[in-house]
């Protein structure tokens, strides 16, 4: 479960890469393209730039290099055409990438133009939440602490934590243990210690945590309808606390954080 120094330097490297994934949809106009257009700059960028692997492509049969979630899609939207963004949409787009045979993962949620106030603090609150649970990993704190942070912090304003989805370990395979829940009580669950690696990723509501897929198997969104956000880093706890593997070009000075 835990990775070795040379290991976690693999995944490092990995990590660099795509944080410049979003640079690229950082420089990006979102508004009036199709979320598949999206889907092929990135895969055009990960393959030809990078000279990567889009890891999810062909994960579990799924045929795209990200998932595009827009409004009240919590997780795991499929890219269309037909999907056209749009003045006001929110949108996380959630990638994997693997080099020299290490993975990394993390998402974003984009505010597309002029977005209403009630959306963009759900954006916020939802950025916000994922760094309270970072702040909570150090060796020997328990992965119930990172999920009561999160949790806490939704439930202070107002929102809800999905359950459904959590974080995961991660290196040579997409998902490894540990399962990372975005809710919890302190004190309680797996210890942590130096050398793990894995992902916190919270998912939250405006309203209900009540989720449901839709027909095409993949699709989740609010069962009540109300919007989504979510953002997501790879980690790996260090000696002294974490750091963010993932950290991204708009996050300068966050990445190493100490207990």
């Amino acid at each position: 479960m835990t990775k070795r120094p040379e290991e976690l330097a693999l995944l490092a490297e990995a990590g660099r890469l795509l944080a410049s994934v979003f640079g690229l949809l950082d420089r990006s106009s979102l508004a009036g393209i199709s979320t598949l257009q999206v889907n092929e700059m990135v895969e055009r960028f990960i393959v030809d730039d990078l000279q990567a692997r889009p890891a999810s492509k062909g994960q579990y049969g799924y045929g795209f290099v990200l998932n595009a979630s827009v409004n009240n899609v919590v997780c795991h939207g499929i890219p269309s055409q037909s999907h056209v963004l749009r003045d006001g949409d929110i949108v996380n787009f959630d990638i994997t990438l693997e080099k020299n045979g290490y993975i990394a993962d993390s998402s974003k949620t984009y505010l597309v133009g002029e977005v209403n106030p009630a959306a963009r603090k759900l954006v916020q609150t939802t950025y916000e939440a994922m760094w309270m649970g970072i702040r909570a990993v150090r060796p020997g704190a328990r992965l119930g602490d990172i999920g009561w942070a999160i949790e806490r912090h939704a439930k202070r304003n107002g929102y809800s934590v999905v359950r459904e989805y959590c974080g995961h370990g991660i290196g040579r395979e997409m998902h490894e243990e540990p399962q990372v829940r975005h809710f919890g009580k302190p004190g309680t669950g797996l210890a942590l210690r130096e050398g793990m690696v894995f992902t916190i990723e919270p998912m939250l509501n405006r309203g209900r945590r009540s989720v449901r897929t839709m027909g095409d198997g993949w699709t989740v969104v609010t069962r009540d309808g109300s919007l989504s956000a979510q953002f997501e880093h790879t980690v790996a706890v260090t000696a002294s606390g974490v750091s963010v593997l993932t950290l991204r070009p708009d996050e300068p000075g966050r990445g190493l954080i100490s207990a």
